[in-house]
């Protein structure tokens, strides 16, 4: 129990600034949208009106600062806050990728995908920071069964505060 108590504890520690980053937006985004309003060639938009490109750069800014903060904490400031960066890049690649995924699909912003609304930012995250810290597949396996009810739960945060206009 403990074993998994310290691996749960590594794995949390580890994606917080992916986690941060992909929350970030919804709190700070808005503004001017990352398509510019353009379309696929399929005729739709390519992200959609919820990818701002200040939602963006807040998301960037606010996981790099957590990996800097887990790099003082730790003693480590250039390792995590190179860290902090490349996770919270890769979440906010990722979730692009999942928006241009849910859009060829004809899923309209804010509506579910199940599956890829919780785990394309992730995903993507964890494949931008292997090469400065590849994990064990213990630790791949907690992040990806804990992010959806993580990622669902402050879903529903954001919708009871306000931030969200629905609760997934």
């Amino acid at each position: 129990m403990n074993e998994l108590l310290q691996i749960l504890g590594s794995a949390l520690w580890f994606i917080l600034p992916a986690y941060v980053a992909n929350a970030a937006p919804v709190v700070l985004g808005g503004g001017r949208v990352i398509d510019g309003g353009r379309r696929f060639i399929d005729g739709r938009r390519i992200f959609g009106a919820g990818k701002t490109v200040r939602g963006f750069l807040a998301g960037l800014a606010a996981g790099t600062l957590v990996g800097m903060l887990q790099g003082i904490a730790t003693g480590s400031l250039s390792h995590y806050l190179a860290l902090g960066f490349l996770l919270a890049l890769g979440a906010l690649m990722g979730d692009l990728l999942g928006s241009f995924i849910k859009r060829r699909l004809g899923i309209k912003r804010g509506s579910a995908a199940l599956g890829l609304d919780q785990l394309s930012f992730v995903v993507v995250a964890l494949l931008a920071a292997s090469p400065l810290a590849p994990l064990g597949w213990e630790k791949i396996l907690t992040i990806i069964v804990i992010t959806p009810p993580i990622h669902l739960a402050t879903n529903f945060g954001g919708y009871k505060l306000g931030f969200k206009s629905r609760p997934y």
